[in-house]
């Protein structure tokens, strides 16, 4: 076992807390496939245990003499815990469009192939829920949100980022049927959850603290003997 100082802060994928890491390495051994190791730490916030999984090339050289030299990172996978943590979305989110979201989150360590398939169909029904598009496509009903400028300018570029950064234009098929399982691009299945985490504020959370100011607003306006705002407006 060897044992890793301090480095550079890690984010607690189970509380979100960020804490300077000490991992603990544990030589698996290696196979035909190359060399595995077993990396853990714990979240000094929640004290829960993380671990990785790392798969190494075993360079020709060591094959051939054992000697012990070091292989080039090949692939990563998150041993534990098994889902991605991602801070909660708005409570007033519908559940149809939470859940489809939640279950992209679930499946991203697995396949981000399933995670953007479902993260496109979530943001398709959220556009529909949320910005009334009428276009059948999610290139042609993202293109007619930014047209609307229903968005600020920076959420409305990371909205059309999706559709630059999956490439629909060689992957049609991502814009015309959104739940399909095709190939993606690197970091496209997170791009897509952040604009929906970006999205979700903007429409749910956002929202929902205008109505508590009108609110907060309303109840001032009575207790001085006032009309409300709603009112003030229906005036001539």
């Amino acid at each position: 076992m060897i044992q890793i100082r301090p480095e550079a802060k890690l984010t607690c994928s189970h509380c979100r807390v960020a804490f300077k890491s000490e991992w603990n390495v544990f030589d698996l051994g290696s196979d035909q496939d190359g060399e595995w190791r077993l990396f853990r730490t714990a979240c000094v916030n929640c004290e829960r245990v993380i671990a990785l999984l790392r798969q190494y090339d075993l360079p020709a050289l060591k094959r051939l003499t054992q000697i012990n030299l070091p292989g080039e990172l090949k692939n990563e996978w998150m041993v534990w815990p098994r889902t991605v943590s991602r801070a909660p979305i708005p409570t007033n989110v519908p559940k149809p469009i939470a859940d489809e979201y939640h279950k992209a989150v679930r499946v991203l360590p697995d396949s981000s192939e399933a995670s953007a398939a479902l993260s496109r169909r979530c943001l398709q029904n959220l556009l529909v829920e949320k910005a009334a598009v009428k276009t059948q496509d999610l290139f042609d009903q993202i293109q007619e949100v930014i047209d609307a400028r229903l968005l600020p300018s920076t959420l409305a570029e990371d909205l059309d980022a999706v559709r630059v950064i999956g490439n629909f234009g060689a992957h049609p098929i991502k814009s015309k049927n959104t739940g399909e399982i095709v190939p993606v691009e690197p970091g496209e299945a997170e791009w897509n959850l952040d604009v929906l985490d970006a999205l979700f504020d903007f429409f749910y959370a956002q929202s929902e603290k205008r109505s508590d100011r009108r609110a907060a607003l309303d109840a001032k306006l009575k207790a001085a003997g006032r009309p409300t705002f709603a009112e003030m407006r229906k005036e001539p």
